[in-house]
């Protein structure tokens, strides 16, 4: 376990010096709000609309979109300065805040538990989660399928430290999964429905009855107090979109398909399992995310206790 928290660490080292010299900090003064998204998300469709810039732009705004892989880099140039803006699940925000980010929670979209899942191959003699034993299962470290990964085998029975974990990225743990290098693979929509629909593979367990799978926003604190007016306004355009989104599925569907390089009907399938709603931070869903992180605490996955209500933006602040 040592080992494995010693490389977690090095590796997110390594990749905060890679988003800041990539992305780096040369907007200087200019009035500009920078982005990080994922390739699939409310992000992507706001993004594609282009409804944020013109409304930022009364304002003296401007608009940089970055894109990245996952969530734990995203948190990475937000630490760094190189974002002020973005969204993730619930785990990469709790090693975030463990390393010292200056996160602040801005808002959520309700659970998603049918929106992440263990796989298996179709063929695999694994019938259970308790099966996995062992057994060697791939997952992008430090995401939503990391705390899943966890509770998933505290119900089964499995202690965490019983499997072996393969940290992949997306791309690299498909690929690992389609040859056999992997017994399970621990994944999120569209990556989830994509696989299922090219490989035939089963579900072992999604989140449903054990993780809530949230999606949160999330500012830098320096941004955050400097522009809390704009921050409300890329949330207010947020919640349009999504408004229009859990109206018209299908046609969300095929706006993203081309984008992400998936077709029309799994990005639907992955779509329906998706929740709607930009929401104001609660007391409750401050306690739940409370609750990851003290599950990774115990595990040692984190350095420190946290307390995410002292990152929590509430309401009318």
């Amino acid at each position: 376990m040592r080992r494995i928290i010693q490389r977690l660490i090095a590796a997110i080292v390594l990749s905060i010096g890679i988003v800041a010299a990539a992305v780096g900090t040369s907007y200087g003064q200019d009035k500009v709000v920078r982005i990080g998204y994922q390739k699939y998300g409310k992000l992507v469709l706001l993004k594609s609309k282009g409804t944020l810039e013109p409304k930022l732009a009364a304002d003296g705004y401007k608009v940089v979109w970055t894109e990245f892989p996952s969530g734990p880099p995203l948190l990475e140039a937000l630490n760094v300065g190189a974002i002020d803006f973005g969204n993730t699940g619930e785990a990469p925000p709790i090693f975030a805040q463990a390393a010292g980010a200056p996160i602040q929670y801005v808002a959520y979209e309700p659970p998603a538990p049918k929106g992440e899942a263990i796989l298996v191959p179709k063929d695999s003699p694994l019938k259970s989660v308790a099966d996995l034993k062992g057994k060697k299962v791939a997952l992008n470290k430090g995401s939503n399928v990391h705390y899943l990964l966890v509770k998933a085998l505290e119900k089964a029975g499995v202690k965490y430290s019983e499997i072996e974990p393969v940290f992949l990225a997306p791309a690299d743990a498909r690929a690992a999964f389609e040859r056999g290098a992997v017994d399970a693979w621990v994944i999120w929509d569209p990556f989830q429905a994509a696989a299922e629909a090219a490989t035939g593979a089963r579900t072992l367990a999604d989140g449903s009855n054990i993780v809530s799978n949230y999606q949160f926003y999330f500012s830098s604190k320096k941004f955050l107090e400097a522009n809390p007016k704009i921050v409300d306004a890329v949330l207010a355009e947020l919640s349009a979109v999504d408004d229009w989104a859990k109206g018209d599925i299908h046609a969300v569907a095929e706006q993203l398909a081309p984008s992400i390089g998936l077709s029309v009907p799994v990005v639907e399938v992955a779509l329906r399992r998706q929740a709607y709603g930009i929401k104001p931070i609660t007391d409750a869903v401050i306690a739940d995310q409370q609750q990851v992180a003290d599950a990774f605490l115990a595990l040692n996955l984190i350095p420190k206790a946290i307390k995410i209500s002292d990152v929590a933006r509430r309401p009318g602040t």
